[in-house]
């Protein structure tokens, strides 16, 4: 599937609840650290490829180092249509192997590089895996080299590749799946855990055993909607599955990334084998948090401080993992599958299982998603209470669902208007049928996030762009209508559906083999087309590696910034053309001046002030925004020039490109300082360049909105510019900077596709350059 930024197609998920007790941990790495850890390792394997696009291989298993090495290189980044990847493929497709391992991962790769065209080659390698597959005696259900017996870890690769088959469209039949389902159930210790063989348990072993459920589970069970005689059954009752609870508490309990747990003298073997299965439990099952560790921040750290600094390789102490081809594609596969984004959280709520209605839900549209956009995406279960703000800002959109009123979310309603505050996104379907107890409950969580009484659930008029985002909604879709939102600022950030939805992506199940009448699969796909529409505007189908998250905790405590100059504040002012439109983009820009390169001293508190007082004279710099005519008053235009003229800075831009703003604001800047004018700001200006401390802004990222048909996605081209920045000068400074191009709704983490402006990136960097040009004496 050339074009992927990662591989992989994210799997279906059976939910797991977070611990009541969490302890976060913080890795002290940058996003900037795991990617070049990434780029490195990838890098160095891509050095080792032999001519024949082989990598040296294992004397008992042919093959197989070359197939793991490549499906780790697809993880990391590397293109389908790649020299390298070209050459491996060409050696995979022409051999046929004869050991488990290898086939599996054979196949593994080919149903992840170009299925359609290796198709009939991925249907050879399933039926070879359903025909060694031991069908009867003590090891009926798994697999060995193949040979006499059964073997945990030719078994936990045959189903990871049965799974990729039967996502890239390949049946599988049905029994092979329930011997492998009877088999991990059988052979699971009672306190949780597997082995390997006589061996006491390990965690290698036990995140085997778990993978090995969650996929063979889902492939076997009929999940919580189904279709029987021709009716849809939603929110049918069912169960947790104790025995992938019971192994993940005993995984937890003996949680490390520095070793393999178990015994003492077992700990430093196969332990990047065991950091593979770490990521697999952990995105397959929905966790941030194994135990109460957040498995990828703190792997990723041991990775990243254990990488070979000169050959940029990893490598293990036993006698395989000290092959660093092995260790080291092995790693990538942690760091590179571990980080996917998360493109929807749900949110647990209430004390039963209201929340959870239809398990698969937020999977199957995750995996929906991933096929409209071509990226691999995962997701995640999120629990508010023992959650942070920043901790839910992983997820760019949190779900919620349910049948009753979601009243234990009042409690957390100050700290959903936080996540909204900094971007997020609130999305709500009352399912089972649809639910006025659900809907009526949401409505009052909303208006205690949001006492404003201009914040409130409206229904969703026909032009908003939700409708047609990335597919048009069909006039006569049973959802139309059916959308309530609240408007803040220059973005919708709640969506509620009144109709029942998770209940027809619990239907959609990617893979699946049967059919169901026209008018459900009708149904499926508005209700997937609405999910996806819901995604596409809150993400702009840009949703951010995992490793993004990662902040440098000194840098973002205010204590410990640049303690010896006093904190900056930067006011609002306030006028009538929308002057709090986008309201979380200057406390936005505030936040990223005290983290990251900059770790200034800022307060976070934008208060937003009149132009006409004596407050004005406090701050240093004041920042506007707008989307409609406005005009000041006599008294607030002399007290702005008094304010100039003694050393004040006002910035502004006009919020999505706004005609009428933009008018306005030179109107007013013209009748405030009447001698002077408005010019371009030249490329070459200390404003723009690093002289301040700040970015190179030679050249800047813009979007710009694109016409497109009713039946086509909405888009926006992204093209490079110098930064359209105007302003007035006095003496030797620019005491006016203004953008006509947006700047606010990318600050608001909002890059609408109908958003002229520029990308979240650049707009942060231009707010940046001014605030440390405005700083610098």
């Amino acid at each position: 599937m050339s074009g992927r930024r990662y591989s992989l197609i994210v799997t279906s998920v059976v939910i797991a609840l977070f611990a009541p007790s969490l302890r976060h941990a913080r890795a002290a790495i940058t996003a900037a650290d795991v990617t070049a850890a990434i780029d490195r390792g990838r890098d160095y394997l891509l050095r080792e490829q032999s001519p024949r696009g082989t990598w040296e291989d294992m004397g008992t298993n042919p093959g197989g180092v070359t197939a793991l090495v490549t499906f780790s290189l697809l993880n990391a980044g590397v293109e389908v249509d790649s020299v390298e990847i070209q050459k491996a493929l060409a050696f995979l497709r022409s051999n046929e192997f004869r050991r488990t391992y290898a086939v599996a991962l054979q196949t593994m790769v080919l149903a992840n590089a170009d299925p359609k065209r290796d198709r009939l080659l991925i249907e050879r390698n399933v039926k070879w895996l359903e025909q060694t597959q031991v069908k009867a005696g003590q090891h009926s259900g798994a697999w060995s080299y193949p040979g006499a017996g059964g073997d945990k870890s030719n078994s936990q690769f045959a189903v990871l590749a049965l799974h990729e088959a039967q996502r890239a469209g390949v049946q599988v039949n049905p029994q092979t799946w329930q011997l492998a389902a009877a088999y991990w159930r059988r052979t699971q210790n009672p306190d949780g855990s597997w082995q390997y063989g006589d061996n006491p348990p390990t965690g290698s072993m036990t995140c085997a055993g778990i993978g090995a459920l969650v996929i063979t589970s889902l492939a076997t069970s009929d999940g919580d909607a189904r279709v029987v005689n021709g009716r849809v059954l939603c929110c049918q009752p069912h169960e947790e599955d104790d025995d992938i609870e019971e192994g993940i508490n005993w995984l937890g309990k003996h949680f490390s990334v520095e070793r393999n747990p178990g015994p003492l003298d077992l700990g430093e073997i196969w332990h990047y084998y065991y950091l593979y299965g770490v990521e697999r439990v952990g995105r397959l099952t929905a966790r941030r948090l194994i135990g109460e560790t957040d498995w990828y921040r703190e792997g990723a750290e041991y990775l990243v401080n254990h990488q070979d600094p000169l050959h940029h390789y990893w490598r293990g102490n036993s006698a395989i993992e000290n092959q660093p081809h092995i260790a080291t594609a092995m790693a990538l596969l942690f760091l590179a599958k571990g980080r996917r984004p998360i493109v929807i959280g749900k949110l647990q709520h209430g004390v039963g299982m209201d929340w959870n209605n239809h398990r698969r839900d937020a999977a199957n549209l995750t995996a929906y998603a991933e096929q409209r956009w071509d990226i691999d995406l995962t997701w995640q279960v999120m629990h508010p209470r023992p959650s942070t703000v920043e901790d839910l800002l992983q997820a760019p959109v949190l779900y919620v669902s349910g049948n009753q009123a979601p009243s234990s979310l009042d409690a957390d309603a100050k700290k959903l208007r936080d996540y909204i505050d900094r971007g997020g996104f609130l999305f709500a379907e009352s399912c089972c049928r649809d639910s006025e107890n659900f809907n009526q409950g949401f409505r009052e969580l909303v208006a205690k996030m949001f006492p404003e009484p201009e914040y409130r659930l409206q229904r969703v008029p026909p032009s908003h762009p939700i409708w047609r985002m990335e597919k048009l909604v069909r006039a006569d879709s049973p959802y139309a209508g059916k959308l309530w939102s609240v408007e803040y600022g220059c973005r919708t950030c709640v969506v509620l559906c009144e109709a029942d939805l998770s209940c027809y992506w619990e239907l959609y199940r990617p893979g699946r083999i049967e059919k169901y009448p026209k008018e459900i699969e009708q149904h499926i796909d508005d209700a997937l087309t609405i999910g996806i529409n819901v995604l596409t505007y809150a993400t702009n189908r840009e949703p951010k590696g995992k490793e993004q998250s990662f902040v440098d905790e000194f840098a973002a405590n205010p204590e410990n910034q640049l303690g010896g100059r006093g904190v900056i504040d930067v006011a609002k002012l306030r006028h009538g053309g929308g002057c709090d439109d986008a309201p979380g983009a200057l406390a936005n820009l505030l936040r990223a001046a005290s983290q990251g390169e900059m770790k200034l001293r800022v307060s976070t508190d934008a208060d937003l002030i009149g132009a006409g007082g004596e407050q004005l004279f406090r701050h240093h710099l004041v920042f506007m925004h707008g989307r409609h005519d406005f005009r000041f008053t006599p008294a607030e235009r002399n007290n702005l020039r008094k304010y100039l003229e003694n050393g004040g800075t006002v910035m502004a831009d006009s919020i999505c490109a706004s005609a009428a703003f933009t008018k306005a604001f030179r109107r007013e800047m013209a009748e405030v300082l009447p001698e002077y004018s408005f010019e371009r700001i030249p490329v070459t200006d200390s404003l723009l360049t690093t002289e301040h401390g700040g970015y190179d802004l030679h050249l800047v990222e813009v979007r710009d909105p694109q016409p497109a048909a009713d039946d086509r996605p909405l888009a926006a081209r992204v093209r490079q510019i110098e930064p359209q920045l105007e302003g007035i000068r006095l003496g030797d400074r620019w005491a006016v900077i203004f953008s006509p191009l947006d700047i606010s709704c990318a600050l608001e983490k909002h890059e609408a596709v109908q958003c002229r402006g520029y990308t979240r990136e650049d707009a942060a960097r231009i707010g940046l350059n001014t605030l440390k040009y405005t700083l610098d004496p």
